[in-house]
């Protein structure tokens, strides 16, 4: 599986958020969130901006660049 889809699917169970809920949060479908989950898709620049605020992880860590998830604050 793509490491985005991996770390899409970790953050959003450590939320404890369904994928629906994550696709309502963000204004999209839930099956095209699905996909990202699924490898069949990668977010773009904007969506994958709003999911890392939305998880309170780094952009880096949703793409696999780095294994710290935590945001300098």
């Amino acid at each position: 599986m793509v490491p985005i889809a991996l770390r899409l699917k970790e953050a959003r169970k450590q939320k404890g958020l369904k994928q629906k809920e994550v696709a309502a949060h963000i204004q999209m479908a839930a099956h095209s969130y699905q996909q990202y989950e699924g490898g069949q898709r990668r977010p773009d620049f904007e969506t994958l901006v709003a999911l890392a605020d939305l998880f309170d992880v780094t952009t880096d860590y949703l793409l696999g660049r780095t294994d710290n998830p935590e945001v300098n604050k």
